[in-house]
């Protein structure tokens, strides 16, 4: 079976914690991350300078540096509002 699991494609810092993000489905639109800022690991952004640099890793994930990402499936879903299992592949019981 062919998964048709949207990933990032593209992303871009805005102001106030947001981003611009983009899917390979072709949906895009701006995420608030905001309420993660100066939170545990996302102090990193104390300086903002470092949550501008923000860029996909090789997994679909949304990285900062080696201690700082997020799922890109997290972020899909936050942006549509769907539910995961409105997204994933479900296999039936065997």
């Amino acid at each position: 079976m062919e998964e048709n699991i949207p990933t990032l494609k593209e992303v871009k810092a805005l102001e106030n914690f947001c981003l611009h993000v983009k899917f390979s489905d072709g949906i895009e639109g701006k995420v608030d991350l905001s309420e993660f800022a100066g939170k545990g690991v996302f102090a990193l952004w104390d300086d903002y300078s470092q949550f501008e640099k923000v860029n996909i890793g090789s997994s679909g994930e949304l990285i900062w540096n080696e201690d700082v990402d997020m799922d890109g499936l997290g972020i899909y879903l936050r942006l549509t509002g769907k539910k995961p299992e409105e997204v994933l592949p479900i296999e039936p019981l065997r």
